[in-house]
């Protein structure tokens, strides 16, 4: 029913009570339908997410897209004006406003997009499609008496007695077949047979079909009989429905399931359950033993406890830890008393402040890439302890500082918007002229600027200066000058850019601050390669030795990159080329496409001084495919502008307007891993003619 829908409207939203299965039949028709679209289909899951001011952020890091543009819409717009796939937006309910107004733009700029919303409403966007999904379906009731367990074994011919239907009618209902799937990994030899199939029968009509209410319930063969099981809920529901005039609602169902599957948890389990709930992304073990031991739970049983929410369905492991639903998170939340849930929060915002700070990209440390990778899987908590922070006054100067050491997290992921967003959240509400000000203002300024957004930039840097001359600054003062050459660059006032950079070098070596040395380096090389590309050198083969001599792969590769434009602007393409290869592969491993964007645009020049102006064509066109993903352009960056128009009008005169137009577009159709392929070696990866 429902992909005969989405068949029909090219957007459908899935609506229901909690714990009935949206999620699930979204992620299923995800997974069948993939192959149906050119372009794929693409999930984004919505629950963790505790603002609509993220949602766009989010949308974008499921694409894969980097948004160098203050207009990330637009970005995502015209990225998926041409494409043809399905977008997923699951848990839309507590954004519901702001998810009809990017849907609606979404569909009247991208033709050949369809949405699948899953939420508890309709978005009442034109042209919506509404699918209230009912719960599983479920056996109706027996005409006769409960028969008891008889032992016999399991033969899908036999009746029920006393029943007229036999065992084989009842397991083709969706919900039997949830639960004796669940029952089946906690007692793995359960079956359906005659001699249970009304119990079963009793126990899915008593939870609605409600998918959730089922899982919770077969978690608990492990500990009662299937007769014990089914009698406790009867008792349960009963109990509640005493005086109602007709049977409990479908939410109440759910909720008088998750608070009978709590209060059969002991009480350290109890606990852990509620306090998990502060992690919208989930923890592992680590995590779960800093942030939720104490008070009540000894460090060494926390593995322990884990393991007997897992085995209630409460949580579900995977490769990164432990997580847990939204409604039993929802739930959770809830049993947490005032006190207990201001120590929690002191201690999340504790932990993932450490945890930015322990991960910075920004020093001279080989495992820059594992940091980054870790900050990336943490991201939808570390969201979590920034709203914490930004929500309490108290808080609020740890999540602007937090928000500040993952600079360059923001920077290489391309989240530029979502970074932005914190760090303006927290000046609004952290006014004092102090340390925490000062260096959110200059990274504010750095990420604006990459943006392009010079006029937001401005100011913040101006004051960031003012705080930066101050006494007991002085370590402020050298980032707050080499933002200011890489705005002077950014207005065209290239001499007086590189100046200010030379200056920031200066400045971070008197401080013997290295970390800062290594990426005024890399500003100076980068702009500096056109600007004085001699000095870029200089600076690039500094920059080059001091990443391997600390074995900091991340950086060395936007090194290599930058001293090969300086090697590219003083005319050695062979030595170019080399160290842009080289970047290419570590940038398309590690999936930067900040750095492999750069990296296929020099190339592109290379090729094209070797007259190989078809493959120059080629290498544009991948290139373009990331500018567009960025929202960005060569031609807005000082240091690739001349150089790109360069070799795209040398390979349109070589090869002729339609031929060029044909080979630009086959790049574009490579794709990255095809790109890095043709990029690094191209008979292997040569697109189809």
């Amino acid at each position: 029913m429902a992909r005969k829908a989405l068949s029909k409207a090219r957007l459908l939203t899935l609506t229901g009570t909690g714990g009935v299965g949206k999620t699930r039949l979204a992620f299923r028709m995800a997974e069948l339908l993939r192959d149906k679209y050119r372009d794929g289909v693409e999930v984004v899951e919505l629950g963790p997410l505790e603002t609509g001011d993220l949602l766009e952020p989010a949308v974008a890091a499921a694409l894969g897209l980097q948004d160098a543009s203050p207009d990330l819409t637009g970005v995502l717009v015209d990225f998926l004006s041409a494409k043809r796939m399905l977008l997923v937006l699951d848990s839309c309910e507590h954004m519901g406003e702001v998810c009809a107004r990017f849907v609606d733009r979404l569909l009247r700029t991208a033709p050949h997009v369809q949405v699948l919303v899953t939420s508890r409403q309709s978005l009442g966007v034109y042209g919506e499609q509404v699918l209230k999904v009912p719960p599983l379906p479920v056996p109706g009731p027996g005409p006769g008496p409960m028969a008891p367990e008889t032992g016999r074994a399991p033969d899908d011919r036999l009746e029920a007695p006393g029943t007229g239907r036999t065992v084989r009618e009842v397991a083709r209902h969706a919900a039997v077949r949830l639960f004796l799937e669940r029952a089946a990994k906690v007692v793995p030899d359960f079956a359906l047979d005659a001699g249970n199939v009304e119990r079963v029968v009793r126990l899915v009509r008593r939870l609605e079909g409600l998918p959730l209410a089922i899982e919770l319930a077969a978690a608990r063969l492990r500990t009662l009989s299937l007769e014990r099981l089914a009698d406790e809920l009867d008792k349960r529901f009963d109990v509640l429905a005493t005086g109602a005039p007709t049977a409990l609602p479908r939410h109440q169902t759910l909720r008088a399931t998750m608070d009978w599957s709590y209060q059969l948890c002991s009480a350290e389990e109890q606990r852990l359950w509620a306090r998990l709930s502060m992690f919208p992304g989930g923890a592992d073990l680590d995590t779960a033993e800093d942030v939720c031991s104490g008070a009540g739970i000894e460090r060494l049983e926390v593995l322990d406890l884990l393991a007997g929410l897992v085995d209630k369905s409460v949580l579900a492991r995977d490769e990164s830890g432990f997580r847990m639903p939204e409604s039993l998170r929802a739930y959770g939340s809830e049993q947490l008393t005032p006190s207990e849930r201001r120590l929690m929060r002191g201690r999340f915002v504790g932990h993932y402040r450490e945890l930015a700070e322990a991960h910075r990209i920004d020093q001279l440390v080989p495992d820059q890439l594992e940091r980054y990778r870790v900050l990336r899987q943490e991201l939808p908590n570390v969201r979590g302890a920034l709203e914490t922070c930004l929500s309490e006054p108290p808080l609020a100067s740890a999540g602007l500082e937090t928000a500040s050491a993952m600079w360059c997290y923001w920077l290489l992921s391309g989240a530029l918007t979502e970074g932005r967003y914190w760090l303006e959240r927290g000046l609004d509400v952290v006014p004092e002229a102090g340390r925490a000000r000062a260096t959110a203002l200059w990274v504010d300024s750095m990420l604006a600027l990459r943006q392009g957004d010079a006029e937001a930039a401005l100011p913040l840097l101006e004051e960031c200066h003012t705080i930066a001359r101050r006494p007991g600054n002085e370590d402020i003062l050298p980032y707050a000058v080499r933002t200011a050459g890489v705005a002077a660059f950014s207005s065209g006032e290239g001499r007086r850019g590189l100046a200010l950079l030379r200056e920031s070098i200066a400045l971070h070596r008197a401080l013997d601050d290295m970390d800062g040395v290594l990426f005024s380096l890399y500003f100076a090389a980068a702009y500096g390669s056109s600007e004085d590309p001699g000095q870029a050198v200089e600076f690039g083969e500094e920059l080059l030795e001091l990443c391997e001599s600390h074995h900091s792969l991340v950086s060395r590769s936007y090194a290599q990159l930058v001293l090969g434009m300086a090697w590219w602007n003083l005319g050695d393409c062979a030595r170019a080329e080399a160290l842009v290869t080289a970047a290419t592969e570590f940038a398309g491993a590690s999936d930067d496409r900040w750095c492999l964007v750069q990296c296929l645009e020099v190339l592109a020049w290379c090729a094209g001084v070797r007259q190989e102006h078809e493959r120059a064509a080629e290498l544009l066109g991948a290139a373009h495919a990331l500018w567009q993903a960025a929202g960005a352009s060569p031609e807005r960056l000082c240091y690739h502008a001349s150089s790109h128009v360069r070799c795209a009008d040398q390979a349109r005169r070589a090869l002729g307007r339609a031929a060029f137009t044909s080979a630009f577009r086959q790049g574009v159709r490579l794709g990255t891993g095809r790109a890095v392929m043709y990029a690094v070696r191209p008979a292997r990866a040569r697109p189809a003619s």
